[in-house]
Formats: structure tokens, sequence, C-alpha cells
């Protein structure tokens, strides 16, 4: 069977024709390579994702200088984000415009942390087409997954407490967690995001902030 060559105007407009999603998003030109480390660090820590440089939000095609793109998007991952993150970029032609599609992988070291502009290093996470910043919960349960020792969610006394609490709500943010089990912050963290990575309980954005509950 031969192999089917897509022109760059093809390619550019099916990955327009989705829109901004979780892995996708749109740029119409950078500026500021310190601010673009946020979605650098978002699709590192979630699924990985692309970033369609030289597009405008309504999908317009506005073009770009693709050395100066490439330049700014590789400060952003390497000079901004800790750890380094990792990406590839291509180049695309389309109607005599520059497209540069930079695509970042699922980091395998994670939380990959942006430099935001107080001087702090957060680590981000993709929720639909929105950069947010991560909770203590997804930070603590990266951090279990790269660790070379094996955890298992035992129960104690502050585990029963902590399910307890989550038992009573649809979804309750950290902040109550601690306050209604009376367990130290650092115990209940840590005991959220391991019922969280084996899939006994699940994280959802309730408005501005993450909630936790157990699954049924």
């Amino acid at each position: 069977m031969a192999r089917q060559f897509l022109s760059s105007k093809t390619i550019l407009s099916r990955l327009v024709a989705e829109g901004e999603h979780q892995q996708q998003d749109f740029k119409y030109k950078i500026t500021d390579a310190c601010k673009l480390s946020r979605s650098v660090s978002a699709f590192a820590n979630t699924d990985g994702g692309r970033l369609l440089i030289g597009v405008r939000d309504d999908g317009h095609l506005s073009g770009v200088r693709s050395e100066e793109e490439i330049y700014m998007m590789t400060s952003a991952a390497k000079d901004y984000c800790r750890p380094a993150a990792v990406i590839h970029f291509d180049t695309y032609l389309s109607e005599g415009k520059t497209i540069v599609v930079a695509n970042v992988p699922r980091a395998s070291n994670r939380p990959v942390r942006a430099l935001c502009d107080d001087g702090r290093w957060r680590a981000y996470i993709r929720v639909a087409d929105e950069n947010i910043v991560a909770s203590p919960v997804h930070v603590r349960m990266w951090k279990e997954e790269s660790s070379v020792h094996g955890h298992l969610v035992s129960i104690g006394e502050t585990e029963r407490k902590v399910m307890a609490v989550m038992e009573q709500g649809q979804g309750l943010p950290l902040q109550q967690i601690v306050k209604r089990s009376g367990e130290p912050y650092h115990s209940v963290v840590l005991v959220v995001a391991r019922l969280v990575r084996y899939g006994l309980a699940s994280c959802m954005l309730s408005g501005e902030r993450f909630v936790f509950r157990l699954e049924s």
C-alpha cells in the first residue's frame, strides 16, 4: 500500500479543526518565554500536548518567524522549567505563512515546575484547555510515581479518618479534609495522593480549586 503524504495545509487544517483542548493550545505569537513555561509545565505534567504557534484563538493562521519562536520555546523549556522539559518542533508552510508546532511529551520525571512572576517555581496541570496550578496532592503523587520503591495504601488510623471525611461529600478541597480529619497536613496529602494514584479516590476541578472524593 502506497504511503499517503499530506500537505502542510491539510495537516494544519486538521489540527486547527480540533480547537483548543487538553492536549492542544493556540498561540498567536510568543513574547515571554517565562509565561510560556506554564504551558510547557502543564503539558509535561499531564498527558503531553502541542502548541500551534502562529494561530489565533479563533483558528485563523497568522504566521510567525519560525527561528524566533523556536528559540523562545526552547528557552521556556530549558531555562524556565525545572527540570528542563523535552520539546520537539515541526514547521509548516501554508498559504505563505509559517506555523510552528511545538510538541511537548509527558515528562518521565514529574513534577516539571515553571518559574512564575513572583520568582517561585510552581507545577501546572492541564485541565481541558486551561493551565492550572497543580495541588499538593498532584505533586506528591508524581513524586510517589518516580520513587524507586513501590508504595501501597496501608489502612491505619490516619487513613481511616481521612477516608471517613471523604465519604461525607461529593468532593472536598484538601484544606477541608485536613480540618475535618484533624490529622497533620502532610499526612493527609500523602494519604489522598495514594488514594488517587491507585484509583480509590478521584480528583476534580471545582471552580478554581481541586476537590477529592472516594470512588464508590
